[in-house]
C-alpha cells in the first residue's frame, strides 16, 4: 500500500528535474575546481615561493640580500622553457640539489602535496607565459 504524499522515486528531490540540476552542480563543481587549482598555485606561491622568488615571481624577493645566489626569473620566458613540468616539479619537491642547482632551494615535500605542487608548476607556466620547449 503506497502511503499519501509518497513519491514513486527512489530520491524524490531527484525527480523529474533533479538530475538535471545534479549534472549541472557537478559540471560547476568540476570547472571550478580547475579554476580553484590555479588560485592555490598562486597562493601557495605567495605563501612559500615570494620570500625569494618576489611576490611577481622576478627573483627580487626580500630574503634576496641574504642570499649568495640569486633565485630564479620565473617570468623569464626563455630559461623557464628550457624546464620540463617533470624537473620544476622535483625541484619543488626534493630541492635545487635535486636538478643541480642550489642548495639554497629547500625540497617543499614534506609540506607540500603532490596536488599542490602540480598547482605551483601550473602557476610558474603563468608566470613565465610559456611551456617547455617554448624557446620564446
Amino acid at each position: 500500500m503506497k502511503r499519501a504524499g509518497r513519491s514513486s522515486y527512489a530520491f524524490p528531490l531527484l525527480a523529474p528535474w533533479g538530475y538535471s540540476l545534479l549534472i549541472t552542480v557537478l559540471c560547476a563543481l568540476v570547472h571550478s575546481s580547475s579554476a580553484s587549482a590555479a588560485e592555490d598555485g598562486a597562493v601557495l606561491y605567495k605563501t612559500y615561493c615570494a620570500q625569494c622568488h618576489g611576490i611577481h615571481g622576478n627573483g627580487k624577493g626580500v630574503n634576496v640580500r641574504d642570499m649568495s645566489v640569486q633565485p630564479r626569473d620565473h617570468t623569464d620566458a626563455k630559461e623557464m622553457s628550457t624546464r620540463s613540468d617533470e624537473d620544476l616539479f622535483k625541484a619543488i619537491k626534493e630541492g635545487g640539489q635535486s636538478i643541480s642547482k642550489s642548495v639554497l632551494m629547500p625540497p617543499w615535500g614534506p609540506v607540500l602535496s603532490d596536488e599542490e605542487i602540480h598547482a605551483l608548476v601550473g602557476y610558474l607556466r603563468e608566470l613565465c607565459q610559456c611551456s617547455h620547449g617554448d624557446g620564446k
